[in-house]
């Protein structure tokens, strides 16, 4: 099985969908509240891959166990560098049931924010018809 690292950096987003659980809650570094599922989980996680800039992990963080992960990454947004991680909790099969995404420093976070905002409606459309890569 393809790492989720491995996936992102490969620019495998069916690869990178296989990897999230159907009950995967998402926690944005933006939003207040999390979004439960698959669905949505990958419509984001589709648009923000178009969103970023320049995205690379630089450093990978795993427990003894396997079954939580934290992956640095770097990028930019509308010219503003930021690092960020995502924080990944692995269920028994290997697949994603948490995934939160922390971001600074604020004005990049800001950024993102306004140009996810901005996709929203089109994320959540492709949620809805189950195609988030439509």
């Amino acid at each position: 099985m393809t790492s989720f690292r491995d996936a992102i950096e490969a620019h495998d987003l069916d690869a990178m969908e296989a990897l999230l659980a159907d009950d995967v809650v998402f926690r944005s570094p933006v939003a207040y509240r999390p979004y439960p599922g698959k669905a949505i989980t990958a419509a984001i996680l589709r648009a923000v891959s178009e969103v970023f800039e320049d995205f690379h992990y630089v450093r990978e963080i795993r427990d003894a166990g396997g079954r939580d992960e934290v992956l640095v990454f770097e990028a930019s947004v509308d010219g503003l560098s930021l690092t960020g991680c995502d924080v990944l909790r692995y269920d028994d099969d290997g697949r994603i049931v948490d995934f939160m995404v922390m971001v600074r420093p604020l004005r990049a976070a800001e950024a993102l924010s306004r140009r996810m905002a901005a996709r929203f409606d089109d994320i959540t459309a492709q949620a809805e018809a189950g195609h988030p890569g439509a």
